[in-house]
């Protein structure tokens, strides 16, 4: 009976082979390829006439496979796992096991192949997917890092203290808040840090620059319009600024520009806390704090009938004036310092600003206001090559208007004194910040092309 059906087995052995799911190669113990199966033929491409009696080593040197493992198999006796690449760039997971005879001594060499090229697509793919989730995620810590920063207002006058200690007063609330003050001294800044401050701090923060925005256009932008509203209008309808937000905050940025049409509709939005869209029969509950800016008197516009008096009053629940940085000489140096840390981390630069410099940005009446200091950092750092910023490198009309503030020698130089006391001042302030910068003498000697000596008797005799 079993040699009836050892028989049976030889007889079908080529058909058994072939039914298997997986690839089979079969070699002896001198690496000879003695068979091969349909399905391993499909995997590879490589038929039973040509792989037959071929050395395992050949069909890697040509470059048939990048590795086998009969000879591993072979030396040791134990099963072995690799993966194997084939020309095409097909990957094979390849298990090989030994088979013994009677007498214990290894004859033939087993190997199962599987096609994983498909799973390692899919693995390096999902590689990649954790990769760039990864680069999400520190982008968005860093750009949450860069917010936190840009929430945190930079200030040392008692009149900044006063604006945030009333922001941080009525931030909690739901009221209304009105801002005002120049172009440039900040207002998005401290609209933001309220709503940082605010229980919606975690909802949207919407800024809507009712300046920039065509006034054919505010309408739908502002509240949104019904599916076919007007010509041009999605079928699907659009939701408006006070929807997007919802539960949120909406900045109103430069709410002096806004048309007294949409002032109407903006009246409704702060009375009955709802909205209608262009084109809508049924008005829409938002949940929205409003916060305003404006660099214009708006109570002076209510006098000229520019802005309705009943939204004046509803958005003036809190006002908060931001002082022109002229008027706080005091927040100047903070911000510098502040700005140029900002911008030379982000070049990849180490800059410092000699002493006199912060002297002339001091007496520099900034027009502009802190948007105007922080443009005119930025672009010191982009532009300038040595490491320390003097006065000649800033920009003419800063230095002229202050010229025509206080003579030069006032400024920087104390007047009335020999040129060679002035030389020997100004040599010994720059020596004292190189010294800073590069954080010893002996590096500001390498750099300057000096003795040692030569700076310690010119700063000691400035001094003296």
């Amino acid at each position: 009976m079993v040699h009836r059906s050892a028989n049976i087995l030889a007889k079908h052995f080529e058909s058994i082979l072939d039914a298997l799911p997986d690839g089979v190669f079969i070699s002896d113990a001198s690496g000879v390829a003695l068979r091969v199966n349909r399905m391993y033929e499909q995997l590879t491409g490589l038929k039973q006439d040509y792989v037959q009696g071929k050395q395992v080593r050949t069909l890697v040197e040509e470059g048939v496979f990048d590795r086998v493992l009969n000879p591993e198999i072979v030396r040791t006796g134990r099963p072995a796992t690799h993966v194997q690449q084939l020309q095409d760039g097909k990957r094979l997971v390849l298990s090989g096991f030994p088979v013994f005879n009677e007498a214990g001594d290894l004859r033939l060499v087993v190997t199962f192949v599987r096609d994983i090229t498909m799973i390692t697509r899919i693995n390096e793919q999902m590689e990649e997917q954790r990769q760039l989730i990864d680069q999400f995620h520190k982008q968005m810590a860093y750009l949450a890092n860069e917010q936190n920063r840009a929430l945190a207002p930079v200030f040392e006058s008692h009149a900044m203290r006063a604006v945030v200690d009333m922001l941080e007063t009525v931030a909690p609330t739901d009221a209304s808040i009105l801002i005002l003050g120049e172009t440039g001294v900040g207002k998005d800044v401290f609209a933001r840090l309220t709503h940082a401050k605010s229980a919606r701090k975690d909802k949207i923060f919407l800024k809507v620059d009712c300046g920039g925005i065509s006034e054919t256009l505010t309408e739908s932008e502002m509240f949104g319009y019904m599916p076919g509203a007007f010509t041009g209008a999605s079928s699907k309808g659009k939701a408006g600024f006070f929807e997007l937000a919802e539960g949120g905050t909406v900045f109103l940025d430069e709410i002096g520009e806004l048309p007294l049409s949409m002032q109407t509709r903006l009246l409704r939005v702060l009375q009955d806390r709802e909205i209608m869209r262009v084109g809508g029969t049924r008005p829409t509950k938002v949940d929205v704090r409003i916060i305003a800016a404006t660099n214009k008197n708006l109570a002076e516009c209510v006098e000229a009938g520019t802005f309705r008096r009943d939204l004046y009053y509803r958005l003036n629940v809190a006002e908060v004036t931001i002082p022109a940085l002229r008027d706080r000489a005091e927040d100047i140096r903070p911000l510098v310092e502040h700005f140029l840390r900002h911008y030379s981390t982000k070049y990849h630069k180490s800059l410092a600003m000699m002493e006199v410099v912060h002297g002339i940005l001091s007496g520099y009446q900034w027009p502009g206001n802190v948007r105007e200091l922080q443009n005119m950092v930025h672009g010191l750092v982009i532009t300038h090559k040595g490491p320390l910023i003097s006065p000649r490198d800033l920009p003419s009309h800063i230095v002229e208007d202050n010229a025509r503030e206080q003579s030069y020698a006032d400024l920087i130089l104390g007047g009335g004194r020999p040129l060679k006391s002035i030389v020997a001042e100004m040599e010994r302030d720059l020596l004292r910040q190189a010294i800073e910068f590069h954080g010893s003498v002996q590096k500001v000697a390498e750099v300057f092309q000096v003795d040692r000596s030569t700076i310690f008797r010119k700063i000691q005799k400035a001094d003296s």
